[in-house]
Formats: C-alpha cells, structure tokens, sequence
C-alpha cells in the first residue's frame, strides 16, 4: 500500500479510529483513578575508606569504595537491616514485603547510594527512609570492623530523607499520554483490518483491482435521487445531471468507426441502479437529438417505466408472442426522440423469449430505426438473461453500485458475459460518494449558469430552482404518473431494499404472479 491508501484508510475509517482511541483514554482515565496513590522519599549514603591521605592510599580506597558500594546495595534490603527499621516506625509489614517497597541505585563512577522508599502515604515513606539512614551506617561498620581493629569504611547521610507531598504514582499526565497513543495505534490498525477486509466496491481504484474493463464514468452519490430518480426532475446543472452528459460522451466515443447502438444494461446484484441508470443514460442521449427506444429487457421484476412515470402493462411480451405491432405499444417521452417499450405481462419463460429469434429481429429492426436500442435487463448472477441478450446486441454495459457490491462478484459477471461472448463495452460506477471516487467523481460543482443568474442566487436561502418534470418548451406532457404517489409501489426511487441483498439473489428474484395469468404454469410461448 502506498501513502496515499493509508490516508485514506484514515478518511474511510476515521470514526473506527476515534471510537478505538476514546475508549483506550477513558480505560486510562479509570485506571489512573482507582490506582492508589503511591508516593515516596530518598536519602543519600557517601561511603569513604579511612585510610591516611598519601596519594596511593586514596587511590586504592577509592577502588575499594566503589567495589564496596555495590555490596552495600545489595545488603540494604537484607532481613537484618530492614527489621530494625521495622521495629523502629512500628511497622505490620514484613521484612519481605518492605523489601519490596526499597530501592537503591548507584551513580556511576561514584560512592554514592541512593536510597528510595515508596508508601502510601508520603509522612510514613519518609520515617522509613530516615529510618534507614539511622539504622544502616551502623551495621556497616559493624560488619566491616576486624577483631580488634576499626571500620575501613565510613557510610555517612549527605541527603537527609525528603518529604514529597506529591504522589508519584498513578502518573495522570503519562497514562493519558500513553492510552492516546495505543488507542490511535489501535484505532488505526483496527481500520487498516476492516479495510482489507472489505471486499465491496467503493471506488475507481477498488473497480481497477478487479477488471480491466473499460470505466466509462462514475456517477455521483445524491441523497435527493430517491426522491427524484431521474435527471428531468433536478437542476440540469446538478453534479449527476453532469456525471450521466459526461456518459453519454464516453458511449457515443467507444467505437467511432463502429458504434454500438443495441445495448444490453445490466448489473452484478439487485439494487445497484441499472434500471435508473438506463432511464438517465436514455434521456441524456435523446437530449442531443438522437432517437432513442428504451426496452423494458427485465421480465421478471420491471421497474424501468415505473421510475419513468408510464403504465407498461402491454409491451415486450405481447409483441414477441405476436399478439401487437411494437408501434402500437411504442410510447413517447415528451416530446423528444426517446421512445418507451414496456416489459408486458411477465412470462414463465423468460430467458427463452428473450433468446428467441424474435427478440433478436425486434432489435435489428429498432437498430435500424433509432440511433441507439436500450434494453434494462435483469442482474447477471440471480438470472441468465442478461448474458443471453448480450448475444443478440452490440454491447453491455454493467452497473456497480458503489457500497452495494462485493469485487467478487463483479468479477463473476463479468465473467459470466466473457462466457457467453458477449461484448462488455464498459463499467459505471453508480452511487459513488464524492470521496471515494478516485477520479474526481461529484468533486467539483457544476456550474456554467450566466453571471447574473449565479449573483441571484447567492443572495437565496433555498437551493436553485429545479428543472420541472414536463417542461413545454423541449419535454411536453409527461404522463401523470412520473409523480403520482399512488402509482404502483417503488415507482419513483431507487430499486427496493430487498432487492438490495448480496445473498440468494436467486431466490428473491421473481416476477409478480398477479402478472403471470396470460401463461398457464407450463405453458410455452412458442406454440
């Protein structure tokens, strides 16, 4: 990984890391308030030889001192010398468990002892240390006297046993310190680990790690398109109304020699937004000029006319079954070039009739008619059906739904086109948060308004005017339903939260019975 990936890592997880962090202060805080308090007092021993003053006497007593201090320390805890001082300060502790509590250090190159004890409390920590300089000058001399002869060494107090009122454990400002930095240490490996372990797509970069298709565009995460999914319902200036122009360029410029124009939109898993998708990358198209027919490819849970606002009752089925003209079920969308083809009645057979030759002579023919032939298909892993019309078609396009996807699964049906040979002519990032992009992705505000206009609307409280539904100058009448809260339930907004589930995709993806009553259970409709 390199420094930028950790810095996003921090971006991403930074919430894991200051979680981490304040419960490693708040363990620290406790600790160092139920710690009891522990404090202390030192005194000094000089130890001298007393030898004459010629200057190889003091050189021989100073190697002697300073072998001698080292002994000294080590004796200071004895049971020997401790039980006097015991007895002394009248202590209920015992040699051991006050050897415990008395520590010596010596400075080198010196004849010095320094001399700690620790209590809790300081008034008693200090009677035990001047306890200790009483008791143990004596002792040395006594075990360093000869028979008959004096001590050669001399232990005297430089530094009388102090007073410290403060305590010297817990240490709050330490223990603070030291849970501060083990709780960002902590945090940061916790969210380096949660982010290995992610294995969804949430960028350009996390899509690069799993193909090396072609990444035609991302589009920006908008809290405001479940309430309107489509691009005529939102200032044409907006960031997604941008990202879905910024599209249809990338289309329009795959193949200049040969351009696609049947088009398969499909996506990994339920819940990604291809339905939206197709219905945005339509009206961006039909913008321009260009004919456009959008058909409603998913026979098993159509919502593409839904989010458009059109009634699709009668459509796809019936016209491969013979039963309609595709005019008589051709709708149009304002009063542009894009034309609506419902999905129809849901079929018992509905990988069969979109594989079938018929279906593949419907799409010559609108091929032949418009510039571009959009069909919204189903996801490639619950269902067959989209590999079977990538067959039949120029190209597909897959939808990842940033968050909602695993890599693993774009990769499988990608995998699953690959298959079949059919032509994956790029990938849309969808729903991609401004941060996470990797390639600027809502990053930057799109806005070209004349200067007039912008000065007016600095002075508003309220965001810019949106673009109505069915403008009379370019759109038309739109059918009532765009906006209707009656309409059929998820007509307007993203694609349902069930259908936002990673797992048996398989099995949660079914048609609506109740639309099932023109094809007996197994009836055929090629007969």
């Amino acid at each position: 990984m390199e420094l930028q990936d950790y810095l996003n890592v921090i971006r991403k997880r930074w919430m894991i890391i200051a979680a981490v962090t304040l419960v490693t202060l708040g363990l620290a805080a406790a600790y160092t308030a139920l710690s009891p308090r522990t404090y202390s007092s030192s005194t000094r021993f000089f130890v001298q030889t007393t030898s004459d003053d010629t200057t190889s006497s003091l050189a021989q007593g100073n190697t002697f001192t300073q072998a001698r201090v080292k002994t000294y320390a080590q004796i200071l805890t004895d049971p020997t010398v401790l039980q006097p001082v015991i007895d002394s300060v009248r202590l209920s502790s015992t040699t051991d468990q006050l050897a415990g509590r008395v520590t010596s250090s010596i400075p080198l190159d010196t004849g010095l002892i320094d001399v700690t004890v620790t209590d809790s409390s300081p008034q008693r920590a200090q009677q035990i240390a001047k306890a200790i300089g009483e008791v143990f000058p004596p002792y040395v001399a006594k075990i360093e006297t000869r028979s008959g002869k004096t001590s050669p060494v001399q232990l005297s107090v430089t530094r009388p046993a102090t007073f410290e009122p403060a305590p010297v454990s817990p240490k709050p400002t330490r223990n603070l310190a030291l849970g501060l930095v083990l709780g960002l240490l902590l945090g940061f490996g916790m969210a380096l680990l949660r982010d290995v372990l992610d294995k969804s797509v949430k960028s350009q970069r996390d899509l690069e790690t799993v193909t090396d298709r072609t990444i035609l565009g991302g589009i920006a995460y908008d809290t405001d398109a479940s309430v309107h999914p489509l691009i005529v319902q939102v200032d044409p200036r907006s960031q997604r109304a941008e990202a879905f122009r910024s599209l249809r360029t990338n289309l329009q410029f795959i193949d200049v020699s040969n351009p696609p124009k049947s088009i398969v939109v499909t996506s990994s898993l339920p819940g990604e937004g291809k339905s939206t998708t197709t219905a945005n990358l339509a009206i961006s198209l039909a913008e321009t000029g260009l004919k456009v027919v959008v058909i409603e490819g998913d026979l098993r849970r159509p919502r593409l006319l839904d989010y458009l606002g059109f009634e699709g009752s009668v459509g796809l089925t019936d016209v491969l079954v013979g039963r309609v003209e595709v005019d008589d079920v051709l709708q149009p969308f304002g009063r542009t070039g894009l034309r609506l083809l419902g999905a129809g009645p849901i079929p018992p057979n509905p990988s069969e009739l979109l594989g079938s030759a018929n279906m593949e002579q419907l799409i010559e023919d609108l091929t032949e008619r418009f510039d571009y032939v959009l069909i919204d298909a189903p996801p490639l892993l619950p269902v067959t059906d989209a590999a079977v019309l990538s067959t039949i078609v120029d190209g597909a396009l897959v939808v990842v739904g940033a968050g909602v996807v695993q890599r693993e699964h774009v990769r499988r049906a990608i995998d699953s086109l690959d298959a079949v040979n059919g032509s994956v002519l790029g990938l849309i990032l969808n729903r991609v948060k401004a941060k996470e992009g990797g390639a600027g992705y809502g990053t930057y505000e799109y806005d070209y308004r004349p200067e007039s206009e912008r000065q007016r609307a600095k002075g508003r409280s309220m965001p810019p005017q949106r673009r109505p539904i069915a403008n009379e100058d370019d759109m038309g009448p739109v059918n009532p339903r765009m906006s209707a809260p009656g309409s059929r339930p998820g007509a307007v907004g993203p694609e349902t939260p069930e259908q936002q589930s990673n797992g048996h995709a398989t099995a949660h993806y079914a048609g609506d019975p109740a639309q099932r009553a023109d094809f007996p259970a197994g009836d055929s409709i090629f007969r």
